[in-house]
């Protein structure tokens, strides 16, 4: 007879959307529980997102692909385009390893440069180079793709001659996705991404809607997807209870946006609002934003346009008003610092966007669900108070 969808799933289906891989060796209790739901957690991710969930006697990993790619998704760790352009380069290098192999810095410094494909090639002596092979190495070392067997990878920032040595581990071996074609069939990133709905055609929009719903903070209205507006509030109620009975998440659908919440805050999930500063200012933001919303009306999908300048006077408002209680990093900002740091947070979060033609800022429905103020007898000195938890699973993420 077969578990039901227990507790003990949930537990296992949200550590495998929060983690890249369960390591069988690292968190052996949590493997386990994976392995012990394994067919019910099969089943479902593969009936509702279109997953596959692999459990291997060396790990467990649920392979998240979104919906649309979103700039949050990728490597936390580094910080420019040259970063992945060298992880890639390692992967290329340790493809051709053996498992238990060991290897050099010097000798993987030797084979990234040859096979670099930038425009102008990788140089050691430089700096900037090296800190970031340095963040690549240490990224591949967390995920579990290299070891490090003896050396310090640190070092490596200032002298170009230290050395460090490594050893291939079996994880290396089952990192990429593999593909129905060779990568290099494909001519761009929106055909590779088309690939992921040939296997099941017919359920095209479940799995679309369901990927959004889970590793976005929300999914909004727009001209090109009333289609899916549709499907949300169709199957509303059967998406509430198949939702609220597999997770701890509660949906929510507006007129214009669609979410999942959470009632209060959980480990593992990313939520809303997190520690950062700027979750703090986005609040109380959102809430001189609706003070206002007589002045500027929300178009039909419920967004405000704002010009740049706009969305500057509106948030050196918020600071005038709210900022004695900001940390002083944010207290001490320049206007232009503050605008690019909030925006930006507004833009991870999905409450906002700027538009490319031309260079409006539009604030999405999402931003309206979320409000903060100080109480009246608040102490700068004391801090605030946030509202209610918004969730989305983050594949870290992955």
């Amino acid at each position: 007879m077969e578990t039901a969808f227990d507790d003990k799933a949930k537990e296992a289906l949200a550590a495998l959307f929060e983690q890249f891989w369960i390591i069988r060796d690292q968190e052996p209790d949590l493997y386990q529980l994976v392995r012990e739901r394994e067919h019910v957690l099969k089943r479902y991710v593969e009936e509702k997102f279109g997953y596959r969930l692999i459990v291997h006697r060396y790990f467990a990993k649920l392979e998240k692909i979104p919906a649309d790619p979103e700039p949050w998704m990728g490597i936390e760790s580094f910080q420019e385009p040259l970063d992945y352009a060298l992880f890639c380069c390692l992967m290329a290098y340790l493809e051709g390893k053996a498992v238990e192999d060991k290897f050099l810095l010097s000798d993987v410094c030797e084979e990234i440069r040859a096979m670099y494909p930038g425009d102008l090639p990788v140089d050691w002596t430089n700096y900037a180079h090296r800190r970031a092979l340095i963040r690549v190495l240490k990224t591949a070392e967390q995920i579990g793709l290299v070891r490090r067997m003896d050396g310090e990878i640190e070092a490596f920032a200032q002298h170009v001659e230290e050395e460090a040595l490594y050893e291939v581990p079996v994880l290396a071996r089952y990192f990429m996705r593999t593909h129905p074609k060779d990568l290099l069939q494909y001519e761009s990133i929106d055909e590779l991404l088309a690939e992921e709905w040939k296997a099941s055609p017919q359920d095209y929009r479940r799995h679309r809607l369901y990927r959004k719903l889970f590793l976005s903070p929300a999914v909004h209205r727009t001209e090109g997807d009333e289609q899916d507006f549709y499907y949300l509030r169709n199957f509303r109620h059967r998406l509430r209870d198949d939702i609220e009975a597999h997770t701890p998440f509660r949906y929510e659908l507006y007129k214009n946006a669609a979410m999942l919440m959470l009632p209060e805050r959980q480990a593992p999930y990313t939520v809303f609002p997190d520690q950062k500063g700027t979750s703090e200012i986005i609040l109380h933001f959102a809430a001189l934003v609706r003070e206002r919303l007589g002045e500027y009306p929300p178009d039909e999908y419920g967004r405000i346009r704002l010009t740049s300048e706009q969305f500057s006077a509106w948030l050196a408002d918020c600071r005038r008003r709210y900022g004695a209680g900001w940390g002083k990093t944010y207290r001490d900002m320049s206007a232009a610092e503050l605008v690019r740091e909030v925006l930006a947070a507004l833009n991870e979060w999905r409450m906002a966007d700027v538009e490319h033609d031309t260079g409006m800022i539009v604030l999405y429905p999402l931003l309206g669900r979320v409000s903060g103020r100080y109480p009246d007898d608040f102490d700068a000195k004391e801090g605030g108070e946030h509202g209610e938890s918004m969730g989305a699973s983050s594949c870290g993420a992955d």
